[in-house]
């Protein structure tokens, strides 16, 4: 393993293999800051261009991409509002609110420094897992995804604030839009009101680049006003911030770390994606905070936990690919397709006699996310000065980038109509106070839950809620959902008991 890890680190540092990297951290970072295009797109674009590459330089080339497009998401993400893709939009809830606060530098220090930290977190995880990952995933079956589907529902208690039926009528919302297109069991459109395009279902990008991006552009040009509203105009100008986001986030090592662990863990299993596994951490933040209640109006514990998972979780969705061929998400599934235009085949090969190069995409992707944070943090200034812009310039500008983000997801225009009514419903949200969070994650969840729930059903009758992984995950859920109702209560109980001890004391 040693040497392997060595001549693994060899091959990565071969001058041509560097310079491919860094031509796909540069695409990367271009598109990541686009909202709507995402990784996984991109690598499809670029795929052909690896024919007649060296293994090593074809990975380099492509997770050095995909690699950087989160790490750019968050930027945009910060400091417009507008998620670079949907695994960004967790970062987005405290994130931009703290641009608005006239804190942009620091969200940036932080998510930036977090996202370092957290790629090295999950390479060295995708390192130490290789000798044990084909029994971890083979371990778990239909009944224990759905589980963790429904355990990723659960945190919409802790995501909808105080106001839990807020929180619930809205996940039911989502997972209503998320039923719209062809029942995948019986085959037949349900919710399509004999629309040909709703028969695919309703895109995620759109519906996030609307929730979020649409509606603060929409309330921005409301407001004709920029971004960033500070209260010290000065301290913007200098980003003063920066520096105190990074401690932020050395502060918060420990959150770090558990980010982190969560985006391995849920990039593990198949199918899930990035934006379930960012939520579930954006949710554990929330719940382990002195301060949840500050969650959605600017904690920098929330855009750490983000930060610190969007990469995380790319090392672990390369883990069920590399071992059996199984993709944990779209842009594992193009990287999939890359493994056969070069030659290698996903399995044992993979991890024996293949081993130095299934160890450099660890290297690749820790050297690509260090140079694109170094790149973010150079890029930070001019970037933060755009939210001092008017909102009469900058919405034309935020308008176009957000109708090419909903297009270029399907070439669709009826993506961009779904944009636009998502924005308009992110906007009577934010007036009323209803949350964003919860409907988003049933949407993302609702598909993944019920074919969990047909194929757990259909193998094993209702046997399968005894299953013991499943009842681990039952009794965390019913945790979940008893501490928001219990913790308020206790914390009251605990205040007059040490308020009688002290008037006892007098």
């Amino acid at each position: 393993m040693g040497e392997a890890l060595v001549e693994s680190l060899a091959q990565v540092f071969q001058p041509s293999t560097l310079l491919l990297m860094l031509v796909g951290v540069a695409v990367g970072f271009l598109v990541g800051i686009l909202p709507g295009l995402g990784g996984a797109v991109t690598l499809a674009l670029m795929l052909p261009f690896t024919f007649g590459m060296e293994p090593v330089q074809a990975f380099a080339f492509l997770l050095g991409m995909l690699a950087v497009t989160s790490t750019a998401g968050d930027i945009s993400s910060v400091l417009f509002g507008i998620p670079g893709e949907a695994t960004s939009a967790a970062t987005v809830l405290d994130g931009h609110p703290l641009t608005k606060r006239g804190e942009a530098g620091r969200a940036l220090g932080a998510v930036l420094s977090a996202s370092a930290i957290g790629s090295a977190i999950g390479a060295v995880v995708l390192v130490a897992a290789i000798p044990i990952m084909r029994p971890l995933v083979l371990s778990f079956g239909p009944a224990e995804f759905f589980a963790l589907t429904v355990l990723g529902l659960t945190f919409v208690v802790a995501l909808s604030g105080g106001n839990m039926l807020k929180g619930f009528i809205m996940a039911t919302f989502g997972v209503l839009v998320a039923m719209v297109g062809i029942d995948p069991q019986e085959g037949v459109p349900r919710y399509a009101f004999g629309e040909l395009y709703l028969w695919g279902g309703i895109g995620l990008v759109p519906l996030v680049v609307g929730l979020f991006g649409g509606a603060e552009v929409l309330q921005l040009m409301l407001t004709k006003r920029g971004i960033a509203q500070p209260a010290d105009d000065s301290a913007t100008r200098n980003l003063a911030g920066i520096g105190q986001g990074i401690r932020d986030t050395l502060a918060h090592w420990w959150l770090v770390v558990r980010s982190s662990a969560i985006g391995v863990g849920v990039g593990i299993v198949p199918g899930v994606g990035g934006s379930v596994a960012q939520f579930l951490a954006y949710g554990h933040a929330q719940q382990t905070s002195k301060h949840p209640e500050e969650f959605g109006k600017g904690a920098i514990e929330g855009v750490i936990a983000a930060g610190s998972n969007n990469n995380a979780k790319d090392s672990g969705s390369l883990i069920p690919t590399v071992a059996f061929g199984i993709p944990g998400g779209a842009a594992t599934a193009v990287l999939l397709s890359a493994f056969l235009i070069v030659g290698l085949d996903p399995g044992p090969e993979m991890l024996t006699g293949d081993l130095p190069v299934t160890l450099s995409m660890a290297w690749v992707t820790i050297l690509a996310n260090f140079v694109a944070v170094a790149v973010g943090f150079l890029l930070i200034r001019p970037l933060a000065r755009l939210t001092r812009i008017r909102g009469t310039f900058l919405v034309p500008v935020l308008l176009a980038l957000l109708t090419i983000g909903a297009y270029t997801a399907s070439n669709n225009f009826a993506d961009v109509l779904v944009m636009l009514a998502a924005a308009v419903i992110g906007v009577l949200c934010v007036r009323w106070n209803w949350p964003r969070v919860p409907f988003l994650l049933a949407v993302v969840l609702g598909a993944i839950a019920e074919r969990y729930l047909f194929l757990s059903y259909s193998l094993y009758g209702l046997d399968w809620l005894t299953k013991p992984a499943v009842l681990v995950i039952g009794a965390i859920i019913v945790l979940t959902v008893a501490r928001p109702l219990l913790w308020p209560r206790l914390r009251r109980n605990r205040s007059a008991a040490d308020t009688r001890a002290k008037m006892g004391a007098r």
